[in-house]
């Protein structure tokens, strides 16, 4: 398989994940100190929707829809407007990814580190940040290089946003988590994962079981019947900051109720 995210850029996973990741982001800098943020599979930092998207029709049922409803919740909101500010022409037709949302929300001594293993891909995303002077991006092994990277710097706050098309993906998410924390138990790592079995997600939970304070905000479309559809998605955060739980709570519960189909759910609880 050979993932491409500009074929799913802006679907309800990506809502889910980007209010969950400004939300993360915010929080950490009402803390005071200068925030540092390391992205393990940065993607190209902006989508064009009325490309590859198109095929997939995936944004028609994600971000067209959010930005078509009324009556936002504060983070739904809050996602929206950011969404806004890379449409200045109106409508939803670029979307901003994880790279270009944590730039444009970055204070001056805050820092952004991508990265992304695809060469193409990289050079978007290089392209993507270059009017932001302490966001970067580089091609390369996000497992390998955030780890070393996060060694380096205090507190960082890790995104882990893998693909899920290499059968170790799980593994490596996991131990890449464990490998930070060890190293620096007061960093905060957020991992998502698709939700297709219970099987799978159950022992990706049971690896992290040492890594810490842990909060698990689940979304489910459907019921989990289908394993071979993406039903849901998870956000997996490790050592999450105050009032994360009903972040998380406020921003599921939305996409569930509003995306979702009968038999779809959420919920945050702690590991």
């Amino acid at each position: 398989m050979n993932y491409r995210h500009s074929f799913h850029a802006g679907n309800f996973a990506d809502l889910v994940k980007h209010a969950l990741v400004l939300w993360l982001l915010k929080a950490r800098q009402a803390q005071g100190a200068p925030v540092v943020v390391l992205d393990t599979h940065a993607g190209a930092g902006l989508y064009d929707l009325s490309g590859d998207a198109m095929r997939s029709r995936e944004a028609e049922a994600g971000v067209e829809r959010l930005m078509a409803a009324e009556g936002l919740p504060p983070l739904i909101a809050e996602l929206a407007a950011q969404i806004s500010g890379v449409n200045p022409n109106g409508g939803s037709r670029f979307y901003p990814g994880s790279p270009l949302l944590v730039a444009r929300n970055l204070r001056p001594d805050d820092r952004y580190s991508g990265f992304e293993i695809s060469g193409d891909v990289a050079s978007l995303l290089v392209d993507s940040l270059r009017r932001f002077p302490n966001a970067s991006g580089r091609p390369g092994d996000g497992y390998k290089a955030v780890v070393a990277e996060a060694k380096t710097v205090p507190a960082p706050l890790v995104l882990i946003d893998p693909p899920f098309e290499q059968p170790d993906d799980y593994v490596r998410a996991a131990d890449t988590t464990l490998e930070i924390v060890r190293a620096d138990p007061t960093a905060t790592v957020a991992i998502w994962t698709p939700l297709k079995d219970l099987e799978t997600f159950d022992g990706f939970l049971r690896r992290l079981a040492a890594a810490g304070p842990t909060l698990v905000a689940e979304v489910r479309l459907r019921p989990l019947t289908n394993p071979m559809k993406m039903n849901g998605c998870a956000m997996v955060v490790v050592n999450p900051p105050t009032g994360a739980d009903a972040a998380a709570k406020e921003i599921c519960e939305w996409v569930a109720a509003t995306l979702g189909e009968a038999g779809g759910k959420a919920d945050a609880w702690r590991l």
